[in-house]
């Protein structure tokens, strides 16, 4: 085994960053080493890219020296180490797969693209399947199976989208949970992060409004349009919504 010299200076080191929910929910999970590589290799290539939508074709993983380097060693080739490990990743439902056609001077090829399952990814997803987004120089094709995803827990979600989920933030969910049905929370979450204000007093205070005011199906999202986030930050209760 070769011995690492260590990372550079910090300087010179580049990051990426990747899900606080990865290391809780996803690595545990994960038992294939060729799998935890290849997504490893997903989200920093998507990390590092500008532009939307942002993807990873599998023909530009297969070019990844770094990548097919580090899935050789067995019997079976790199190239079928790398699909068998984007099969599992795709199954497990870290990534979201899509065949498309290629267009080229002398033939149409078929190729897979992978997006991060994040809500992000399955919109663009969506709006390609639809034919809403077109990408240039690709044409959708059938979208490959992905096994039914279970919506995450307001514990899960909570950290995926507002931040580090502490005791007390625990603690305080666990409190909303006995006074608000649980699509109220998730959509409570949902509208903090719309506007920027990843907050568990903003969130609180969403749903304190609801009970207060009532809510319907798109109601609130009308309401939203006319006064903007700062509403809940008026009222009896205002001052106590950290902005």
């Amino acid at each position: 085994m070769r011995q690492f010299q260590g990372f550079p200076s910090s300087g010179r080191v580049v990051y990426t960053s990747i899900p606080n929910v990865f290391f809780s929910s996803l690595l545990p999970e994960i038992d294939d080493i060729a799998e935890l590589k290849t997504t490893l290799h997903v989200m920093a290539l998507l990390y590092g890219k500008k532009g939307y939508p942002r993807f990873v074709s599998y023909s530009e993983l297969l070019g990844n020296a770094s990548l097919m380097s580090s899935l050789k060693g067995s019997d079976i080739l790199p190239e079928e180490v790398l699909r068998k490990a984007l099969k599992m990743a795709t199954e497990r439902g870290t990534l979201l797969s899509l065949a498309v056609e290629k267009d080229s001077p002398s033939h149409v090829k078929e190729e897979e693209i992978y997006f991060l399952n994040d809500g992000n990814g399955r919109q663009v997803v969506a709006k390609i399947e639809s034919g809403e987004l077109k990408l240039s120089g690709l044409k959708a094709g059938a979208p490959a199976p992905v096994q039914a995803e279970e919506l995450p827990d307001i514990f899960t979600l909570y950290e995926q989208n507002i931040g580090m989920l502490t005791p007390m933030i625990a603690d305080e969910l666990r409190d909303a949970e006995k006074l608000y049905p649980e699509d109220w929370i998730r959509d409570a979450i949902k509208e903090a992060v719309l506007h920027n204000k990843r907050s568990i007093k903003y969130i609180a205070k969403i749903l304190e409004n609801w009970s207060v005011e009532g809510r319907s199906d798109g109601t609130y999202q009308r309401d939203i349009k006319k006064t903007g986030p700062d509403k809940y930050f008026k009222g009896k209760y205002g001052h106590m919504v950290q902005r």
